[in-house]
């Protein structure tokens, strides 16, 4: 494998915004490797749409990310990995792919036989891959389903602090108490994670799923002997589907926020 080969970037994307909190894990334990963030938020959310719409969306998307000459791809989009990871997969056989999902079962690992709540958008809570884990987990703790959409559209705005949605989250999260453990299912919902802290108080576990995406794509880059061995910190360039400069400037503004 050449030296070329290895500092190709990863392509990243999102319904929106949200996926840069999956970014931010990917550079955090792989600071070397460059990244290529593409958010669709002329399409988000992409959570109150049908999975064909998503599937159609994802396709488009990859296809551009493609064009950068990508060595590997994360679906940092829970409703995007539900809707199309199976298929991406099966279209393009030989790139790596990592998709995320619900953190339940660390969660639940934690925290057995006790409430666990399940924040993310109606169409990954309806899909079938969510679906499997509420069965595969039966008995073992009791998962609550969330929908939060409007939650998404709070973060595609960089609307992190405001009584608007302090208000929304205690509206939704306050009849659930008590819980053991909240998993933020949406990459958007990182975000939030100060607001949530604030309605749930101190004592529930909060988790997402971008730590793991960024060690199943160090595993993946690493069996494929991909992994970029320069010294040098990587390069990130973002694009968006909104022409608004100020979506790029707001994604560099996340990427760059403290978070946890």
């Amino acid at each position: 494998m050449t030296t070329d080969e290895k500092t190709r970037p990863v392509g990243v994307f999102d319904s929106g915004v949200g996926g840069i909190s999956v970014l931010k894990e990917l550079h955090r334990l792989l600071p070397h490797e460059n990244y290529v963030f593409y958010g669709d938020s002329a399409n988000a959310p992409y959570g109150t749409r049908t999975t064909a719409d998503v599937r159609k969306l994802s396709f488009a998307v990859v296809e551009k990310l493609l064009t950068q000459n990508i060595k590997a791809l994360v679906i940092a989009c829970n409703t995007a990995t539900s809707a199309a990871v199976v298929q991406i997969r099966e279209r393009y056989p030989e790139l790596p792919v990592v998709g995320l999902e619900p953190a339940v079962k660390p969660a639940i690992e934690r925290y057995p036989q006790q409430r666990i709540a399940v924040m993310a958008t109606p169409l990954t809570l309806r899909e079938e891959k969510f679906q499997k884990q509420l069965l595969r987990y039966q008995g073992q703790a009791e998962l609550i389903p969330v929908p939060a959409p409007e939650l998404v559209e709070f973060v595609e705005r960089g609307e992190l602090a405001s009584p608007a949605l302090q208000e929304y989250l205690t509206k939704l999260l306050e009849p659930l108490e008590p819980v053991s453990a909240v998993v933020l299912g949406c990459t958007h919902f990182p975000f939030a994670r100060p607001a949530i802290r604030q309605v749930v108080g101190s004592q529930p576990w909060i988790i997402d799923g971008g730590p793991g995406a960024a060690r199943e794509l160090q595993r993946l880059l690493n069996q494929a002997n991909l992994l970029n061995i320069q010294s040098a910190t990587g390069h990130v360039k973002f694009y968006n589907s909104d022409s608004d400069p100020a979506k790029i400037t707001l994604s560099e503004k996340l990427f760059a926020a403290t978070i946890d």
